[in-house]
């Protein structure tokens, strides 16, 4: 798979042939997203555009949105339904008139049988970052569940994306030990999240919220939860003096 960026915003990724493309679809299209290999990285949520082809075919273009920049790569999540991508990119006709070569008939699809035996959680064991990055948006509860475990921020940050995500699950995300500063960033601009109580409660508890964003929840909890933390359940000294002034009138 040969990825190219060819405009700010556009990556051209050309397959050799439809057994490279149908790998890529096991590994991220059918989650609807896609590892762009060697691209430069971009801020999350940037709009970008992804031209996908068969080497001589013409490309399909199809829009997509960043969703993090692990090592390696860009991991976009594309818009649409993967399948109806991988299909549009078959179809597609030659990019010149050339006389087509014959079908291969010993060509045989791979053999998936022993992938469906695995468990859900070896699965995601043997997933990489980006296929996880890739996954989190669309994940059902239980696979969201055990990603919710994963040590990669990365991933973490991305299951945020999940349009599905229920309060409890946030409020999981928000007491991560996993929990990156973009994260909390994003917790914080959701209004129905940082509207939920116990939502900021597990933010300003947790260590990895940043100070900053620490004193901006303050002011917004009950008074007997700034009494605790007044009295040492706060995460930095800083805190504790911020709401020791509040009980004090200060």
């Amino acid at each position: 798979m040969r990825v190219e960026q060819t405009g700010p915003r556009t990556f051209t990724v050309e397959f050799v042939d439809e057994a490279e493309l149908r790998a890529e679809e096991r590994a991220n299209l059918s989650v609807g997203g896609l590892f762009l290999r060697s691209a430069e990285p971009l801020p999350p949520f940037t709009a970008v555009t992804v031209q996908l082809q068969l080497a001589g075919n013409r490309p399909v273009a199809a829009a997509a949105q960043v969703v993090g920049a692990p090592a390696g790569g860009l991991a976009v999540q594309l818009a649409g339904s993967g399948a109806d991508l991988v299909a549009a990119v078959l179809a597609a006709p030659p990019a010149v008139i050339a006389t087509a070569a014959p079908a291969d008939e010993g060509a045989t699809e791979p053999d998936e049988s022993a992938g469906e035996s695995t468990t859900l959680w070896e699965r995601l064991r043997g997933m990489t970052p980006p296929q996880k990055i890739l996954l989190a948006p669309r994940a059902d509860r239980v696979t969201r569940a055990l990603l919710l475990q994963d040590s990669d921020p990365q991933v973490l940050f991305a299951l945020l994306r999940n349009p599905r995500l229920s309060l409890d699950e946030v409020v999981r995300a928000a007491k991560s030990s996993f929990l990156s500063f973009q994260a909390v960033e994003l917790i914080l601009k959701t209004g129905p999240w940082v509207a939920n109580l116990d939502v900021r409660l597990a933010l300003i508890h947790n260590p990895k919220t940043p100070l900053p964003f620490a004193l901006r929840i303050l002011p917004t909890l009950p008074d007997n939860e700034v009494r605790a933390i007044a009295k040492g359940a706060a995460t930095s000294m800083a805190l504790k003096q911020a709401a020791l002034r509040r009980v004090q009138g200060g």
